[in-house]
């Protein structure tokens, strides 16, 4: 039977990098069924709605999605298409793996980190208040009566809310990934010794959620901004890091950058019983419709679907296929050359031309 996956192309280069990674799954002989919808800026100009309801219908009916990067604007207008979609299907755990590969270049070899992110709270709950508002007025006047603290007239605010059922349920996902893939510790990151009660309640969970675990997984726990010297120090002193919303968008970018950046970095995010899975990196519009820029990270979430869909010898064999073809060096796209300017650098369907051509 195949399987009924939504295909959202995206923005920019997404619908380059969502094309590559649908031939190379295809390739795998695995039989898929695609739903493709629009979102982002071709909604916006095709029906003046940047996330239509048919989108989030299309995932919610088939359970699985394979989504293309989507432009977010910065300040002013919609926050966010992908925030929307997490929060809308409660998407509450975002996977992104940090793994070396022969071939790349990077500062570092051998990482194989895996960082699990809290998606639906923190600062990107998008509880903001704008400065100059009247009620933003009222609301420091409130936070100064019952925190004896002075704020600015002037100040803009953003509520950090972390709660206990959020935080245990995506420290046990850490641990139940973990026990699935053969990891041995998790390491809980925050800045608890500073924010006591949003951040503390995480930790707190943290430590409560961990002893369950102990006995076949370790635990560790970690301030964020110490964290962030050790992953640049020793990253192979960690395996599964779990975090709040906020952290984990920072550290996960720096987990990429020890293994070669955003081009090779895969993402999911994860609710129950149902998936959205899209590569890390943005839409660079600038190159859009060039032929030049890296699919890889788009290829390797899918790789990340097939094991969400229990196709683990296809996942396997594709991810092989990507791994050969980023070893040889000779069919990849000009970031993945020793020399940016290497004029025999590969475009973006002809890297996974090579792909398809490796996969056994």
């Amino acid at each position: 039977m195949a399987h009924k996956i939504t295909l959202i192309p995206g923005d920019g280069i997404g619908p380059e990098v969502t094309s590559a990674a649908r031939r190379c799954i295809e390739a795998t002989g695995v039989k898929i069924e695609w739903d493709e919808v629009i979102a982002g800026q071709a909604a916006q100009d095709q029906s003046g709605n940047i996330l239509p309801e048919n989108v989030l219908e299309s995932i919610r009916k088939n359970k699985v999605a394979l989504k293309g990067p989507i432009i977010t604007p910065i300040a002013g207008g919609f926050r966010s298409v992908n925030v929307a979609i997490r929060q809308a299907l409660d998407l509450y755990a975002c996977v992104r793996p940090a793994k070396s590969y022969a071939g790349v270049n990077s500062s570092y070899k051998n990482i194989d980190l895996v960082v699990i992110r809290e998606n639906t709270e923190d600062l990107y709950a998008g509880i903001e208040f704008q400065e100059g508002e009247t009620q933003t007025r009222d609301l420091i006047q409130l936070i100064e009566k019952y925190s004896q603290k002075k704020l600015r007239l002037d100040s803009a605010i953003s509520i950090k809310p972390i709660s206990k059922y959020a935080s245990e349920r995506i420290v046990r996902f850490a641990f139940e990934y973990a026990l699935k893939f053969g990891r041995k510790k998790v390491t809980a990151v925050h800045k608890a010794n500073i924010m006591k009660f949003t951040d503390g309640l995480f930790l707190k969970t943290a430590r409560e959620v961990a002893g369950e675990y102990t006995a076949k997984i370790t635990f560790e726990e970690a301030i964020v901004d110490n964290m962030a010297m050790q992953l640049v120090k020793v990253p192979r002193n960690y395996d599964v890091l779990v975090l709040p919303n906020l952290y984990g968008d920072i550290i996960s970018d720096l987990c990429a950058g020890l293994v070669g950046g955003l081009g090779i970095s895969p993402g999911a995010n994860i609710g129950d019983g149902i998936a959205v899975f899209e590569a890390v990196h943005g839409a660079a519009p600038k190159y859009q419709g060039l032929n030049k820029v890296n699919p890889t990270a788009m290829i390797l979430s899918g790789v990340l679907m097939l094991r969400y869909l229990r196709e683990d010898k296809a996942a396997e064999r594709l991810e092989e296929a990507v791994k050969d073809v980023l070893a040889e060096g000779k069919f990849v796209t000009y970031d993945l050359k020793p020399n940016r300017n290497d004029p025999t650098s590969a475009g973006t369907r002809e890297m996974a031309e090579a792909i398809i051509k490796n996969l056994k």
